[in-house]
């Protein structure tokens, strides 16, 4: 009973501080599906990287907050559009994720577990040879408490999207992937410093304080990493 007791006040606790979050509420008054949306808008807002007219892929798209902000990056939302811009889409947007994603107009969505070859493979067809502006990565492991576990996993995960990267990215192309403070982040940091010209580790304030979450950008595939690797 004394279990359920404080794990009922720790929902609560969460469920409040859910509600009263001022991204939650903006994010219901501008139509993003979850709040998440702003914390790539603070990214982009300070290095600038998304345009229209380019080539951008969302890994670990779903519920499509991110998605539907380059949407409107590249048509400015119109009046009684809903949830995500409206009309001429200059640029594409490629989205994947294991969990289904409800549609949102423009955007090209596989549904699959990133981490298998048959869904690289499906997204480098329909890239059809396009090389890639910006990929983003918002995917994570489900955390099981144990951190050197919970480490692994998402180390991996951050690995693959180096990968991807890498293989994709134009010269001038970026990765933005989300990163965990704690156990193995010095390490992933030394993979984005090899892998790419520039590095920057941001902590957007959208990011709750609780969270030990926090993004790294690469600008600019190192071409010492392309040539031994993917794209030689």
């Amino acid at each position: 009973m004394g279990a359920r007791s404080g794990s009922g006040k720790v929902n609560r606790a969460w469920l409040h501080d859910h509600v009263t979050d001022p991204y939650v509420k903006l994010a219901r008054k501008e139509g993003y599906r979850a709040r998440a949306a702003y914390k790539l808008k603070e990214i982009d807002e300070a290095l600038q990287l998304i345009k229209p007219g380019q080539v951008i892929v969302d890994l670990g798209s779903t519920p499509g907050a991110w998605s539907q902000y380059v949407r409107r990056r590249f048509a400015p939302r119109q009046a009684g559009s809903g949830g995500a811009a409206a009309g001429a889409l200059d640029g594409t947007i490629l989205a994947v994720d294991l969990l289904a994603m409800e549609p949102i107009e423009g955007v090209d969505f596989v549904q699959g577990d990133f981490r298998e070859p048959e869904v690289l493979a499906e997204l480098t067809r329909r890239l059809a040879g396009r090389p890639v502006d910006l990929v983003l990565s918002d995917m994570a492991p489900n955390l099981s408490g144990i951190a050197s576990a919970d480490a692994a996993r998402m180390a991996h995960l951050v690995e693959l999207a180096i990968e991807f990267a890498l293989a994709h990215l134009r010269p001038d192309g970026a990765l933005i992937t989300k990163a965990f403070h704690g156990s193995g982040y010095s390490q992933l940091v030394a993979q984005f410093k090899q892998a790419f010209r520039v590095v920057k580790p941001i902590k957007p304030k959208a990011s709750r304080d609780k969270s030990s979450e926090t993004f790294l950008v690469g600008l600019g595939p190192n071409l010492t990493s392309i040539q031994g690797g993917k794209r030689a």
